[in-house]
């Protein structure tokens, strides 16, 4: 075993215990980043506006897609309802999605001058959950977070048929839209 004097200590240095307490660390740093992938984010790791955010973003999109294409929204309303009760029947796979399922789903009940001034303020409601989302919650939990909203859109869209298909061009472009402004895994 090499060993070498600390001038200041008068210890001595062992390369061998230090390269197994440099082993020791590495092993704990890795276990504590496997137990945060395990680790489930919920309301309690959420500031009241945090939590706000994320919950105001499903119900926006769903909006967007209401307000894409005129008819259909008492049928896509209830369709969104629909959406939520279903997330809850699913409940204990993620205890954020639980909690989101869980929560009345309110929309943001601003006066909007136009329908344009509604999809640009949801788009933005869409991208600010989800970067808040980037930063508290695990990959896996981002990626249900982001296929219930697109899931919610989807059926508000299938909700009412227009103009002979169960998805009109402008539902399309609006669900096209939220999954840009929710991005990918890949971002």
């Amino acid at each position: 075993m090499s060993s070498i004097i600390c001038p200041t200590s008068r210890r001595g240095f062992s390369l061998e215990r230090f390269r197994g307490n440099l082993r020791e660390h590495a092993m704990l740093t890795s276990d504590n980043l496997y137990r945060r992938e395990l680790a489930m984010t919920g309301k309690a790791d959420f500031t009241e506006q945090e939590w706000d955010v994320v919950l105001q973003a499903p119900p926006s999109a769903g909006m967007i897609v209401v307000t894409a294409q005129k008819g259909g929204t008492f049928r896509e309303t209830i369709a969104m309802a629909k959406a939520y009760a279903e997330a809850r029947k699913e409940h204990g796979q993620s205890e954020l999605l639980d909690a989101i399922a869980a929560a009345k789903p309110e929309v943001d009940h601003t006066r909007y001058h136009s329908f344009e001034e509604l999809r640009e303020h949801g788009l933005q409601h869409l991208r600010d959950a989800v970067a808040l989302l980037q930063t508290k919650a695990t990959a896996d939990e981002l990626d249900q977070y982001r296929r219930f909203v697109l899931t919610l859109s989807d059926r508000v869209a299938n909700a009412h048929r227009e103009g002979g298909a169960s998805v009109s061009q402008a539902e399309q472009a609006a669900i096209d839209e939220i999954s840009t402004a929710l991005g990918s895994a890949d971002q």
